[in-house]
């Protein structure tokens, strides 16, 4: 669903005073639709609406002291079926236990009108700090952000111009890394098996472009829904070689698809990786653990969730320290036998 937009001026930081200049109506309208919305007119209660959006207000309670906080940090993750993240929860929950607070947990899925929605309840719960996953947000969701008045903390990627604070690494940086090292290891008849994931994307992007910088072009893409699965990496994979049977490599989007696509070569009987090599993501604990081993790059959600906690609590005066406004976890590119 595509975000709504306004011609109206961003505010920052928005009073329900400006949401009443905004909307063309007395402050007290405002509060009364805010407050009991049955009461006011629907025409004007939709204006009311309108001018709430524009403006990014949230009716959050003024700079609270620290007794008066709700020791609840919410965390919005797409999905929990992807093992990636799990790492990340665990980490974030410990780092926020120890400063005296509590992890909530919130699934946006991969669309960003769901994003929004969930953005807005969880704001209304009052928490005194939010992580998020990803850059990509709706026009709504980056004013509600930015005017929510509480630390928020971007992950799993890389922004020059981030919200608040950010934790992640560069997917395209990836994608740049894993095309120069597989051309280098001779590979030229290149697939990828990706997952239709926002992310995946941009290291697809960032693959494809350090290619074309060396004259080459990837075979074939395949996308596949997500959460991936094993499944769908055996029928992506199975797509790709029943169309291009002489592929040297699939890049895939994680190891999910990545262990799908070698039960399909294995049971083709194609020797990986001298038949066909296979490239995962996420270095998930199976990857050393497959036959062969399953090549793959390494990030690090235990680190990407510690930080993105110990951000949110140094603002709050939770925990010594001073983290950068970026940080830039990085990324691995760990050579096994599949590759």
């Amino acid at each position: 669903m595509d975000p709504q937009q306004s011609d109206e001026p961003h505010i920052t930081s928005a009073t329900l005073n400006d949401v009443a200049r905004v909307a063309g109506v007395s402050p007290i309208t405002v509060s009364r639709a805010l407050n009991q919305p049955h009461l006011v007119r629907p025409g004007t209660l939709a204006k009311i609406q309108a001018a709430v959006r524009a403006t990014g207000y949230a009716r959050s309670r003024p700079a609270p002291a620290a007794t008066d906080r709700s020791k609840l940090v919410a965390l919005i993750l797409p999905t929990v079926a992807n093992p990636i993240f799990a790492d990340m929860v665990q980490a974030a929950s410990d780092k926020l236990t120890e400063g005296g607070y509590q992890l909530m947990l919130g699934l946006a899925g991969y669309e960003l009108w769901r994003e929004e929605i969930l953005v807005e309840t969880v704001l209304s719960r009052r928490p005194d700090g939010l992580i998020v996953t990803g850059t990509l947000h709706s026009d709504n969701t980056r004013r509600r952000l930015e005017g929510a008045g509480i630390p928020i903390v971007e992950t799993w990627d890389m922004t020059p111009h981030p919200i608040d604070m950010l934790v992640g690494f560069s997917h395209e940086a990836v994608g740049h890394t894993v095309a120069a090292r597989m051309v280098e290891k001779g590979y030229r008849r290149i697939a990828i098996l990706t997952a239709n994931d926002p992310r995946a994307a941009r290291r697809n992007l960032g693959l494809q472009a350090a290619l074309a910088r060396q004259g080459l072009n990837v075979v074939a893409i395949e996308t596949v829904p997500v959460p991936a699965s094993l499944q769908l990496g055996r029928e992506g994979c199975a797509r790709l070689l029943g169309a291009h049977a002489d592929i040297e490599l699939i890049v895939c989007s994680s190891d999910t698809l990545a262990q799908g696509a070698m039960t399909e070569a294995a049971s083709r009987g194609l020797r990986v990786p001298d038949q066909l090599a296979v490239l995962g993501f996420g270095d998930l604990n199976f990857a050393a653990h497959t036959y062969p081993p399953m090549s793959s790059v390494k990030v690090d959600g235990v680190a990407i969730g510690a930080l993105a906690a110990q951000a949110i609590l140094e603002r709050l005066g939770a925990a010594p320290g001073r983290l950068p406004k970026v940080t830039d976890t990085g990324f691995q590119l760990i050579e096994r036998g599949s590759t």
